[in-house]
């Protein structure tokens, strides 16, 4: 993940390392699920492998939502920063809600995600510490 590329994950991250404040757009009550690459990675693993009369679509993510704003308090407190949360405007074809339906991938894949959010920020800010630190 590229410390620049505007995800939310990484935006958060690299403001909350830096002590800049976190930026929420809207007032950070819309919810997104966030699935740690390792497992994405065996998800598509798995679906390579899959019979070839499996062909998909198949939605391979983490169903647990948490809010914008429950995130940035996580990476705040998570990397012991001093950064502010701040709002701007949510843009308009900003959606309120994403979260995946992984019965599909369950059922076809045995597929589903088993590393907590909280896991894989330790290891996405420990990531981005070295990055920053380089």
């Amino acid at each position: 993940m590229h410390p620049s590329d505007g995800r939310v994950v990484s935006n958060f991250i690299i403001q909350a390392l830096k002590g800049e404040d976190i930026t929420i757009y809207g007032d950070g009550n819309q919810t997104r699920s966030f699935c740690y690459v390792d497992e994405l990675i065996d998800g598509f693993i798995r679906l390579m492998a899959s019979p070839d009369e499996f062909t998909g679509p198949v939605n391979l993510g983490n169903p647990v939502e948490f809010t914008i704003k429950e995130l940035a308090e996580k990476v705040i407190d998570m990397t012991s920063s001093k950064s502010r949360i701040t709002y701007k405007p949510l843009p308009h074809d900003d959606p309120k809600q994403r979260q995946p339906d992984i019965t599909l991938a369950k059922k076809e894949l045995n597929w589903e995600p088993k590393i907590k959010l909280e896991e894989g920020l330790v290891k996405t800010i420990q990531y981005f510490e070295t990055l920053i630190k380089s």
